[in-house]
């Protein structure tokens, strides 16, 4: 079972706890004590036992789903040489690329930046499926690295919603043999 599916059976049974809680509320809001200062200090003490075994229970489940990211970080430094640099400027409503033409099998840099509003960088292949992503931010230069394994038509999006013709911020380019 993968990490995700754990972090989602966890959620779930959180999920149907906090239901029964309030269900449980629902169904005894109606009872009344005459006298509430033992039924105040039990609840108070089982409150803050449930409040600290759901606190552990948390951190454990995010230590255990966090502790390895599907990516890690990479420097530019350490990622290797790359062959190809596609400047990428992001613009409302449009995207600016230096090269609409990438080799195969053959490392890339996007060096991305707006000149407006923060943007999404993604990079969709031919499935139009999201293949690598990088925030666009004006006065910065994020450095994404790619190595495309397969010929064709990738497309590029936003993935910030950056303003009214957001939608429309569609670009291509095209991965071909050297």
């Amino acid at each position: 079972m993968s990490e995700q599916q754990i972090a989602w059976r966890i959620s779930l049974v959180l999920m149907i706890l906090v239901a029964c809680g309030f269900i449980f509320v629902a169904v005894n809001s109606g009872k009344r004590t005459q006298d509430y200062a033992a039924v105040q200090k039990s609840g108070y003490s089982f409150r803050n036992k449930l409040f600290g075994v759901l606190v552990l229970a948390l951190g454990f489940a995010l230590i255990y789903t966090l502790r390895s990211l599907p990516y890690g970080a990479t420097h530019s430094d350490a990622a290797g040489p790359v062959s190809q640099v596609v400047d990428v400027k992001g613009y409302q409503w449009r995207w600016e690329l230096s090269s609409n033409h990438i080799v195969v099998n053959q490392p890339v840099e996007f060096r991305v930046t707006s000149a407006d509003v923060n943007h999404g960088f993604a990079i969709y292949d031919t499935g139009m499926h999201i293949i690598a992503q990088t925030q666009a931010m004006p006065g910065y230069i994020n450095k994404l690295r790619y190595t495309f394994s397969k010929k064709g038509i990738y497309k590029v999006m936003c993935l910030e919603y950056c303003g009214i013709a957001h939608h429309n911020m569609v670009t291509e380019f095209n991965v071909v043999e050297r």
